[in-house]
């Protein structure tokens, strides 16, 4: 099983992740954010990820940090845990609805970190979370475990669907590009011979 363990100390905030990329979609979570902690069992379900995350961080500030630390250990772990890459499908997408919302996720287990992140959310808030803090999740996902990500929220009229389609998509599109190919079994998916 492709797995990994990761912990982040700051003076900020203390994170510990592990992660199974090939499991059930299992969840832990311990961060203090209800909505954050919502939109992480979208992946891990969707993704069929195990998934196990405890926070805590200086939420009497704001939750910037906390879930910014969040992002960058699981890209950690996830770096760690999908190895040398061999065999994988590498490209994975998904368009994922929910009522009137609708996303699409695209990305490429690339070696390069890049986002492109287009969502316009109709509100601020869900809740007391504040919705431009999911860039900051996948930014710091994309720049630790080293992916190209796309992500287009293409329709919504509720800020809750919109973020939950993300999530969504991005579990799916993980789930297809974490895969193993049995025609590429032991093959670098690249040209260049590494990624």
């Amino acid at each position: 099983m492709r797995s990994a363990q990761v912990s982040r100390n700051t003076l900020e905030t203390q994170i510990s992740v592990t992660l199974g990329l090939d499991g059930t979609g299992r969840v832990k979570l311990d961060t203090g954010l209800a909505f954050l902690e919502h939109m992480l069992d979208q992946i891990a379900r969707h993704g069929l990820i195990d998934l196990d995350i405890t926070a805590k961080g200086d939420l009497h500030i704001d939750a910037h940090h906390t879930v910014e630390d969040i992002g960058i250990t699981l890209g950690q772990a996830f770096a760690k845990a999908v190895g040398d890459k061999k065999g994988l499908r590498r490209y994975g997408h998904a368009y994922v609805p929910l009522d009137e919302a609708l996303s699409r996720v695209v990305l490429d287990i690339s070696g390069r970190p890049g986002l492109v992140f287009n969502a316009e959310f109709v509100r601020s808030n869900v809740g007391d979370f504040e919705v431009d803090l999911i860039r900051e999740f996948f930014q710091g996902f994309v720049n630790h475990a080293l992916v190209t990500l796309h992500i287009d929220n293409l329709a919504g009229d509720n800020a809750h669907h919109q973020a939950e389609t993300i999530f969504k998509a991005f579990g799916r599109a993980l789930r297809i590009a974490l895969e193993l190919d049995p025609r590429m079994a032991g093959v670098m998916p690249s040209t260049k011979g590494t990624l």
